[in-house]
C-alpha cells in the first residue's frame, strides 16, 4: 500500500489517554440511574440491564491479574473519523490487561455477526491503520440487530470462537440495538457483554454522560476549512452567494459549529425554526432580507449555511409532505396515468389549500422530487431535495419581485456546495484521535470488570488528556420510548441543537453583526503537528457548553 508522507508521518502518532487508563485500573462505582424518560416501560423492556449505576475508573496499586479474553468488534452506520483508534485504543486496552487476548472484527457491520463474515484483528494489521481516518479496516454496514434469530445466529459464532464481549461502534441507532443486543444476551444467561462506543459526525448523540460523539470534531473541521476557503473566493470575486448545505438530518450541530468557526453571513438552524413556527417564505424572506441589506451596503456576496434536515423542520413543510405520502399512496393507480407535463397541476387540485398553496410555490424542480423520488414504502425522499438549489431559486424570485418595488439594487447570483461525506473519513484531528483511542480503552476496562449494557464515556475533554475521566454509562439511561414505522419503541433520544444554551446563544449575540459584516474566519486545514492551541483544540461547541 502507497502512503503519503502525512501517512507516514501520522502514524508514528501516539495518542494520549487519560491519567486513569494509563496503569493498573479499578472500577469505582457510582449511583444508580434511570431513563431520561419513559422509565417503567424501559425497565420492563430491559429487566437486566436496568437502573445499573454509573462507572468510573482510577488507578490502583493492586496487582490486577485478568484472564486472557476474545472480543468482537463491529463498525455500524455511517462513517466518521477516529473509528479505527477506538479499535486500537481496545485492541492494545485488551493486550495490555492479558497478552493473550484476541480481537475479531466483523465484516461490514452488523451483518458480518449474522453472516458470521470475520477476520482476526493481529498486531501488524492494527498498526497499518492506527491514526487514520474510514472504517476500511472491517469496512461498515447499516443491517439493524433487531429480531432474536439474528441475535441467536449472532451467538452461534461468537461461541465458536470464543468470544465473551462484543463492542459494536455507531450511532444512537446502533447503540439502540447493542442495548436490545445485551438484553436478550443477559435474560438467556449466554456470558456475552455487549459495550457500545458513541459515533456519529451529525453530533446528535449526547448528554450529561457523553460529551460528544466522536467524528464531529474533525468532520467540522474538514467543512470549515472548505467553507472558510469558499468565504475567501466570494470576498475575492465579491459577486456570488454561495448556498452550502452541511450534513446533519436530524439536528444542525453541524452547521451551528461551522457557523461559530467561520462567522457566515447567514446560518439557518432547522431547530429555531421549528420552534418558531416558521414558513419556507419566512427562512426565504429572512435571507432575501440579509442579501438586500448588504446589496445597499454594495456588497453583492456572501454566504448561507443550510442543515441538511431544514425542510423537515419546517411545520408546514411537514403537513405537505404527510399529506402527499398519503395522497401518492392512496392514489398510486390513478396517478401513474397522469402526463408528466400534468402532474403538478394535479396535486395542486387535489390538495388541501394550505398544502396546496405551498406546493404551488415552490421551484418545478423540487415539486418534481417531492413526487417523483419516492422510497420503497412510497414515502417522499426527503434528503434528496437539494435544499440549497431550493432557497436560492425561491430567494431569486422573491428579490427580482422586489426590484420591480425598488426595494433591492443590487444582483444576485448564486452557486451551490453540499458537503457531506468529504468530511466522513477525514483523518482524525488530535483530539479525535485521542478521544477515540480512550473509548477504545475505556470499552476494554469495561469488559475486563464484566460489564454488559453500558457505553464508554470519556468526559472532561476540554481539560488536557491525562485529566479526562474515563468510566460508562448503561445506555438505558439515554432511552426514551418514541412512535417509529407506527409502533412505540425503545430508542436512545436524539440530541438537538438547545436554544438555550452556550453555544446557540453565541451564536444568535452575533449574527447580526455577522449578516452585514463581512467578517469571515478562515481555520485553514486541520494541523497534526505544532503548538498545542493550534493542534489540540475541540470544538467551539464543546468549549462553549463546558464553559472553559
Amino acid at each position: 500500500m502507497t502512503k503519503s508522507a502525512l501517512q507516514i508521518a501520522r502514524a508514528a502518532y501516539q495518542p494520549k489517554l487519560p491519567e486513569a487508563l494509563k496503569g493498573a485500573i479499578q472500577a469505582v462505582t457510582g449511583a444508580a440511574t434511570q431513563s431520561v424518560a419513559d422509565q417503567e416501560a424501559i425497565r420492563e423492556l430491559f429487566p437486566n440491564t436496568y437502573g445499573m449505576p454509573l462507572i468510573k475508573f482510577e488507578t490502583t496499586s493492586e496487582v490486577i491479574n485478568f484472564p486472557a479474553v476474545n472480543v468482537g468488534v463491529i463498525l455500524s452506520g455511517g462513517q466518521a473519523p477516529g473509528g479505527h483508534n477506538v479499535i486500537s485504543g481496545l485492541f492494545d486496552g485488551i493486550k495490555n490487561m492479558n497478552q493473550d487476548s484476541k480481537l475479531y472484527g466483523f465484516i461490514l457491520g452488523p451483518g458480518g455477526l449474522v453472516d458470521h463474515n470475520y477476520m482476526e484483528l493481529t498486531a501488524d494489521i492494527i498498526d497499518e491503520y492506527r491514526n487514520t481516518g474510514g472504517f476500511d479496516i472491517i469496512g461498515s454496514g447499516r443491517t439493524k440487530l433487531e429480531k432474536e434469530e439474528q441475535f441467536d445466529k449472532g451467538y452461534e459464532i461468537l461461541k465458536e470462537l470464543g468470544i465473551k464481549a462484543l463492542v459494536i461502534i455507531g450511532g444512537d441507532d446502533s447503540n439502540t440495538n447493542a442495548c436490545v443486543l445485551a438484553e436478550y444476551y443477559a435474560a438467556k444467561d449466554y456470558g456475552v457483554q455487549v459495550i457500545g462506543c458513541p459515533k456519529t459526525i451529525d453530533g446528535d448523540l449526547k448528554n450529561e454522560m457523553i460529551e460528544t460523539s466522536f467524528g464531529f470534531d474533525t468532520a467540522c473541521k474538514v467543512y470549515s476549512e472548505v467553507i472558510g476557503n469558499i468565504q475567501r473566493d466570494c470576498n475575492s470575486a465579491r459577486k456570488y452567494w454561495h448556498f452550502i448545505k452541511l450534513m446533519g438530518r436530524s439536528a444542525s450541530h453541524i452547521a451551528l459549529e461551522c457557523a461559530l468557526q467561520v462567522q457566515p453571513n447567514v446560518c439557518i438552524v432547522s431547530e429555531e425554526v421549528e420552534a418558531k413556527n416558521m414558513s419556507l417564505d419566512d427562512v426565504v424572506t429572512y435571507i432575501a432580507k440579509t442579501v438586500a441589506e448588504r446589496a445597499a451596503r454594495g456588497n453583492n456576496f456572501g454566504t448561507v449555511l443550510i442543515p441538511e434536515g431544514l425542510v423537515e423542520f419546517i411545520p408546514a413543510m411537514k403537513r405537505l409532505i404527510a399529506e402527499l405520502n398519503d395522497f401518492l399512496v392512496n392514489n398510486a393507480e390513478e396517478f401513474s396515468h397522469i402526463k408528466k407535463s400534468h402532474q403538478r397541476d394535479y396535486i395542486i387540485r387535489k390538495l388541501s389549500a394550505e398544502n396546496s398553496a405551498i406546493y404551488a410555490s415552490l421551484p418545478e424542480g423540487v415539486a418534481r422530487q417531492l413526487t417523483l423520488d419516492r422510497d420503497p414504502h412510497g414515502n417522499v425522499q426527503v434528503s434528496l431535495i437539494e435544499t440549497e438549489k431550493l432557497l436560492s431559486e425561491m430567494v431569486a424570485t422573491k428579490l427580482a419581485a422586489w426590484k420591480e418595488e425598488g426595494k433591492f439594487v443590487g444582483k444576485f447570483a448564486s452557486q451551490h456546495h453540499f458537503f457531506g461525506y468529504e468530511g466522513r473519513c477525514a483523518a482524525p484531528s488530535n483530539y479525535d484521535a485521542d478521544y477515540c483511542y480512550s473509548l477504545g480503552y475505556t470499552a476494554s476496562a469495561l469488559i475486563a470488570n464484566g460489564k454488559t449494557g453500558y457505553m464508554s464515556s470519556v468526559r472532561n475533554t476540554t481539560a488536557p488528556a491525562d485529566q479526562w475521566i474515563a468510566g460508562g454509562v448503561p445506555i438505558t439511561m439515554m432511552m426514551n420510548m418514541e412512535r417509529r414505522h407506527g409502533e412505540m419503541k425503545p430508542v436512545i433520544q436524539k440530541a438537538l441543537v438547545k436554544l438555550d444554551g452556550a453555544p446557540f446563544k453565541t451564536f444568535t449575540a452575533q449574527r447580526e453583526r455577522w449578516a452585514v459584516e463581512t467578517d469571515y474566519v478562515y481555520p485553514g486545514p486541520i494541523q497534526y503537528f505544532g503548538p498545542t492551541e493550534v493542534c489540540d483544540q475541540p470544538t467551539k461547541t464543546l468549549q462553549l457548553e463546558q464553559a472553559k
